[in-house]
């Protein structure tokens, strides 16, 4: 009988990654910069989402935002046309992802001196971006009407990670069969620390509250790293 060489690995394989991301988590922590990283699926309304916020934003806090895409600069120009602010765009190389270390050589070209809250748009996907760590201290996911309450089950990690989950395009419930409350129970199942907003970016309902919670984040971070 052949023999079979068995090894031990005994570290995980994102366990580099994990270690660039808190650099990255430290170094903002330590000049008062809340980072972000929203992620969805394409067609979710993220960069709409997104220029919403920020124009809510802009007046109080210094903002800046990354972009990721595989190909294009079309969502980050759209940010930086409509909100005024400094957007950069990201090209991955085809990846379905960014890491840390991605993230990383993306700080090293963005002035991120002064900044009160960086945001990053991740590549729309709800598979990879959920395994890596980017280094944001908090992580956000769109989850939009049209695409059924059943999300949470089909992509359970993606919701495991999120901190904070934005029920997008309320003003179209009246035409989907999406049961609102299933899909908080769904997720609350995976991640019982999730915090919900149901939003509309179309309309603007529920981004005051966003905001709030934005502005709070920003000022517990702040008051955390003196």
């Amino acid at each position: 009988m052949s023999e079979v060489k068995i090894i031990q690995v005994k570290e995980s394989v994102f366990a580099q990654n994990d270690r660039s991301a808190e650099m990255i988590r430290q170094k903002l922590t330590g000049q008062g910069t809340l980072f972000l990283n929203f992620m969805s699926s394409p067609g979710s309304g993220k960069t709409t989402t997104l220029v919403a916020l920020i124009n809510r934003l802009k007046e109080t806090l210094n903002i800046g935002e990354m972009d990721v895409d595989i190909e294009s600069s079309l969502d980050a120009q759209r940010v930086a046309d409509r909100t005024g602010i400094r957007s950069l765009q990201i090209h991955n190389g085809g990846l379905c992802h960014i890491d840390a270390d991605m993230t990383a050589r993306a700080l090293m070209e963005y002035d991120i001196k002064g900044l009160d809250l960086l945001i990053l748009e991740n590549i729309g996907n709800l598979v990879c971006p959920a395994e890596f760590d980017t280094g944001a201290h908090k992580n956000v996911t769109i989850l939009s009407i049209p695409e059924g309450d059943d999300k949470p089950l089909k992509y359970p990690l993606m919701y495991t990670v999120s901190d904070v989950v934005l029920i997008n395009k309320i003003d179209a419930l009246a035409y989907f069969n999406f049961d609102l409350e299933k899909a908080k129970e769904r997720i609350t199942a995976l991640n019982p620390k999730a915090i919900f907003f149901p939003i509309s970016a179309k309309t603007g309902e529920g981004l005051d509250a966003v905001c709030d919670w934005i502005l709070q984040e920003t000022a517990q971070l702040k008051a955390a790293g003196k």
